[in-house]
């Protein structure tokens, strides 16, 4: 056991099916699920892939997964190519099975790092920013006998999907078995385990939570890092993320989050149809929006504005012919 069970978790993860089955509620409304759900999983690959560093923006984001010709670093395209295939593959893992984790670790570092899809040969470290050594994984020699242990004790485990999920991620970067991609790996992994509990966590994966609480994250990363291992942290952190990334859902109909610069303009459901019809047509016009969507105009022409006056969207031309922008 990785952890000291607290009493008080089961009290959380009561309201947290709560709150998923109210938030399922909202997503089976959307007009356009398959496109929503599409989009949801292109901003758990910019969240992902930012988390590490990529450089691209939610915007070069989507034109990089519509096949659209992007200037910018080779590796940063290929990161995001790589994440969008892994999680296209997702709803085909098992969690539990060794080779499924190799492939996903392919599906994520192809041409990327030597070693993809293989457990490493080599020793890591984790460094800071000053060049500090803060975590080694274990020995490359213990790897592969640990991941497997780890993923039978996973599926054997009479624990909640929630907790068990955050303790296999945190493991996962504990042993840190790969050469590179161990944190993305860990974050789809957990996704993986929570979408297999609750389909939803497609649609809403963790690692959108995850980077709005990204400094979250590595502390109770960090704070898990103890002799013995105790992951409390990072479960507790888990449980918070979950908890109000749902609450966001309920009040505003949809992730708190919006797509420039990893979920943090507050976009609602509407919102977030609106910009799915504006990508596909960018001449359409407001009153064509509320037929397809059903709304009033006025209602349509009131989000327009928040979108504009938030810089998600811009208009160029004149009214009558010009076209929208998406930032």
């Amino acid at each position: 056991m990785f952890f000291s069970n607290d009493p008080d978790w089961y009290d959380r993860i009561g309201k947290i099916y709560l709150q998923l089955e109210r938030a399922k509620t909202i997503n089976e409304s959307s007009k356009y699920p398959l496109r929503l759900r599409r989009e949801n999983r292109i901003l758990t690959v910019s969240s992902t892939t930012a988390i590490e560093g990529n450089r691209l923006t939610v915007e070069q984001v989507f034109d990089v997964i519509e096949g659209k010709e992007v200037f910018a670093p080779i590796r940063d395209i290929m990161e995001v190519k790589n994440a969008f295939k892994a999680y296209e593959l997702l709803p085909s893992f098992n969690p539990w099975d060794i080779n499924d984790f190799l492939k996903a670790h392919l599906a994520i570092s192809k041409n990327l790092t030597e070693e993809a899809g293989c457990f490493r040969s080599v020793e890591v470290a984790v460094v800071d920013s000053s060049g500090k050594t803060i975590h080694k994984g274990l020995p490359s020699e213990e790897v592969h006998e640990s991941v497997a242990k780890l993923l039978q004790w996973g599926e054997s485990a009479d624990i909640h999907p929630i907790i068990l999920s955050a303790a296999i991620h945190f493991m996962i970067e504990h042993i840190h078995p790969f050469r590179d991609g161990n944190g993305r790996i860990g974050r789809l992994w957990q996704t993986l385990i929570l979408s297999k509990w609750q389909p939803l966590f497609y649609t809403f994966p963790i690692e959108t939570m995850i980077r709005r609480y990204q400094k979250g994250y590595y502390q109770a990363i960090a704070d898990s890092q103890t002799i013995p291992i105790d992951c409390r942290p990072f479960i507790e952190y888990t449980l918070n993320i979950i908890e109000q990334s749902l609450q966001d859902i309920l009040e505003n109909g949809g992730l708190n989050g919006g797509l420039n610069g990893g979920l943090n303009g507050g976009l609602n459901l509407l919102q977030q149809e609106i910009i799915s019809l504006i990508r596909d047509n960018p001449y359409i016009k407001t009153f064509d929006i509320a037929q397809k969507l059903k709304r009033p105009v006025r209602t349509i022409e009131n989000n327009l504005r928040i979108l504009r006056e938030k810089a998600i969207i811009g208009r160029q031309g004149s009214k009558k012919s010009g076209r929208w922008i998406v930032s």
